[in-house]
């Protein structure tokens, strides 16, 4: 029960020693949290390539013979808008708008990864979402997409017709990558790092600073102390001793 005691006193101990040394050496974290900080802005800000996105959407409903539309047509097709999405991102429809557009330097899963598609809920409406580094092309990808796609999903869903919700337009402002999203992650990394450096050179240092450290790390009272000499004091020394 007291070597119970005595370990939650040494590690109550080891954390207070710990936080001290931290709070000691806070303007060391600071000073670290505040370069990565900065080096992410720099790079975020002029080293990425900014990205941009155009987003279009469609309204898809199947013929009916009535020309009312009940809840029933609604639930039907918001369950259909899955496979309208799998039709979209297929390789016929994305190798296509790659064709029209000759998009050399890019692959059927470059052009998958940029583009997204969305359906809201209880709704056929389908957004399809392109990211690019060029602006225009983003607007143009998407809307050859929108075209190619309408196409695809009248032939294999026997779909009446695709209609033109919005187009895709030019994106004046980018979407990415955020500057105070980088900044913000680097200067609580750097932070971070430079307090767990800190803990880590304190805990692998066993050097004997104390008496205190004798008798906690040795078990050995200290009889009696040495006062340090400096070269100073000991060149003093030596002059006198030789008059």
């Amino acid at each position: 029960m007291e070597n119970h005691r005595e370990n939650n006193n040494e590690v109550e101990f080891d954390l207070l020693v710990l936080i001290h040394i931290l709070l000691g050496r806070f303007w060391i974290v600071l000073c670290a949290g505040f370069v990565t900080a900065l080096i992410c802005f720099v790079i975020s800000a002029y080293v990425l390539a900014p990205v941009y996105e155009s987003t279009t959407k469609i309204y898809i409903l199947n013929k009916t013979d009535d020309t009312s539309v009940t809840y029933t047509d609604v639930q039907m097709g918001t369950q259909l808008t899955k496979d309208y999405a799998e039709l979209i991102n297929s390789r016929y429809v994305l190798e296509k708008v790659i064709e029209q557009l000759a998009l050399e330097d890019m692959e059927y899963e470059d052009l998958m990864d940029a583009v997204s598609v969305n359906t809201p809920v209880d709704t056929r409406i389908v957004s399809i979402t392109v990211e690019h580094t060029s602006p225009q092309m983003a607007r143009n990808i998407a809307n050859c997409i929108r075209e190619v796609a309408g196409e695809h999903i009248q032939n294999v869903m026997d779909i009446e017709a695709v209609n033109v919700v919005e187009t895709a337009n030019i994106p004046l402002e980018k979407s990415g990558p955020s500057v105070a999203k980088w900044s913000m992650i680097g200067g609580v990394a750097g932070a971070f790092l430079a307090g767990a450096v800190i803990m880590i050179l304190f805990l692998l240092n066993d050097t004997v600073k104390s008496s205190e450290d004798v008798e906690k790390y040795l078990g050995l009272s200290t009889l009696a102390m040495i006062p340090a000499i400096s070269e100073d004091e000991t060149a003093k020394k030596r002059k006198s001793k030789r008059k």
